[in-house]
This record gives C-alpha cells, sequence and structure tokens, in this order.
C-alpha cells in the first residue's frame, strides 16, 4: 500500500505541474485551430505536385483534427495519396504540447520537428512519383470532422482539452511510474534500447494506435529515458491521430486504405531508424 501512494503522488504531482504549460500551450493551438484550419486545407487541396511539401510543413503545426480533415479530403480524391501520407507521418498528435510542458529545450524539439517535416516531404513525394496521383473526385464521399468539437469558444476548447490530455498523461505517468518502481528504470531502458530495430517495430506499431494516449506514452518513455530516439521518432511518425480512423470510415477502398497503413509504417519505422543514427541527436 506504501508503495502505491508513492506512485500516486509522484504520478500526480507530476502531472499536475504541466497544468500551466498545457493550457497555454492549448489555448495558442486553438487560436491557430480557429485561424488557419480551413486556410491550410485550402491551400493543400490547390496545391497540385506540391501537395506532398505543403502537407508536410503544415502537418507538423498542432491544429485540432487537422489529419482527420485531410483524410476527408483523400476520400473525396481531392489530394494525393503522397499528400495524405506527408500529413500522417508529420502529424504528431500530442508530442508538441508534451515536449513544451515539459521544458524541454528548444533545440531538440526542432530537430525532431524538422526530421518529421523533411521525411514526411520526401515520403510523401516518393508515393505520388511512384504511384498514380490522380483520383476520380466525389464530394458526396466526404464526411463531416466530428472528432474536433473546437466550435465552443477558444477557451473552453482548450480547457477542455487539457482536462482530457492531462487524464491521460496521468494515466501513462502513472503505469510508467509504476513499472520504473517495479522493474528499475535500467531494466526499462534497456529493453527497448539495446534493440534498436526491435524498438522501432514496437513503437511503430503502438504509433499507430488511433487515440492521442499513444503519443503520450511515447514521448512519455523517451523523456524518461526508455525508448531511444530513433523508436521515439518511428512512433511519432506512425501516429496520426484520428486521421486513419477517418480514412477506413471514409474511403470506400479498403484495399487502399490498408496500403496507406502499409505505407505509413514501413516509412514511420525505416526513416524513425535511419534519423535515430543521425549525429544531431
Amino acid at each position: 500500500m506504501h508503495e502505491f501512494l508513492h506512485i500516486l503522488e509522484h504520478s500526480v504531482l507530476d502531472t499536475l505541474k504541466l497544468l500551466p504549460f498545457l493550457l497555454l500551450t492549448y489555448l495558442f493551438m486553438e487560436y491557430l485551430e480557429h485561424k488557419m484550419s480551413d486556410k491550410a486545407a485550402s491551400v493543400i487541396n490547390r496545391a497540385g505536385n506540391l501537395g506532398p511539401v505543403l502537407g508536410g510543413v503544415l502537418g507538423i503545426v498542432p491544429q485540432c483534427g487537422f489529419s482527420a480533415a485531410m483524410s476527408n479530403l483523400f476520400a473525396g480524391g481531392l489530394i494525393t495519396r503522397g499528400t495524405l501520407l506527408a500529413v500522417f507521418l508529420s502529424t504528431s498528435d500530442e508530442m508538441l504540447p508534451i515536449l513544451i510542458s515539459r521544458q524541454v529545450p528548444a533545440a531538440l524539439i526542432l530537430k525532431i520537428l524538422a526530421v518529421k517535416v523533411v521525411t514526411a516531404v520526401i515520403a510523401g513525394l516518393l508515393v505520388d512519383l511512384l504511384f498514380t496521383k490522380h483520383r476520380h473526385a466525389d464530394i458526396h464521399d466526404l464526411c463531416e470532422d466530428e472528432n474536433c468539437h473546437c466550435e465552443h469558444g477558444i477557451f473552453l476548447s482548450a480547457l477542455k482539452h487539457t482536462g482530457q490530455i492531462l487524464l491521460f498523461v496521468f494515466l501513462v505517468n502513472f503505469a510508467l511510474t509504476a513499472v520504473i518502481e517495479y522493474i528499475g528504470e535500467d531494466s526499462l531502458a534497456n529493453f527497448i534500447m539495446n534493440k534498436p530495430v526491435i524498438g522501432e517495430l514496437l513503437s511503430g506499431i503502438i504509433g499507430l494506435i488511433p487515440n492521442c494516449a499513444s503519443s503520450i506514452a511515447i514521448t512519455e518513455l523517451y523523456l524518461q529515458g526508455g525508448m531511444s530516439t530513433g523508436a521515439m521518432l518511428s512512433g511519432l511518425m506512425t501516429g496520426s491521430g484520428v486521421g486513419l480512423l477517418i480514412l477506413f470510415r471514409t474511403n470506400k477502398n479498403p484495399r487502399e486504405n490498408f496500403k496507406i497503413l502499409a505505407m505509413l509504417y514501413g516509412s514511420g519505422v525505416v526513416y524513425g531508424f535511419l534519423a535515430g543514427l543521425l549525429p544531431i541527436f
């Protein structure tokens, strides 16, 4: 019982420390969402061959439901497969707010974002080069995005989002603290960090889970030393928020959906592994 209370206290205190940083971060993100979301989607829609470039760059900006919106556009034949893949790879769900709230050095955050953007653009351009870019457009296939719920005003939306993420952070922190307490930090780190290829493969699978908890778990595990840089990047690149869910719900071609899923996983694992070898980290 004493150990349980110690873990609970540690997890609560660590989570509460994030409250002001997360709230300020999400206030800024909600502002960006209200100002930029429709414009970003419109720009990508008209980008043509530059779609993967713009998708990779704009996907990195924290925006509510952006990957879901791109899935809708793809289902309607309005963007290419490479553009959608670039958005999926660059989107990091809750990574950026967690890194900011943990006061990670700005230089490291910029390196992570830069790697994700570059790999997303390269992967997207390669896919469009190797596969058919033009698809039949059917606007009726587009579904209304119901996963954002940002219509209640900036502050209330930010407060609601902050509360939801704090709950996930607490649960992840509690689980990780318990594992570290009972297994040991060195054992946890060695389990993944001493197996570079397996680390990327496992993290890539975790990233595919269409829930913000996956990006939170990957980011927290990385910050606590339990995951290598390559594994972290693989998981965060395969993580596309609810984008995959919306893709499978809106696009009427299951075979194409599974191809995109395979491309996302393969690209995330390979590029994550290669990026982890770079001397910049």
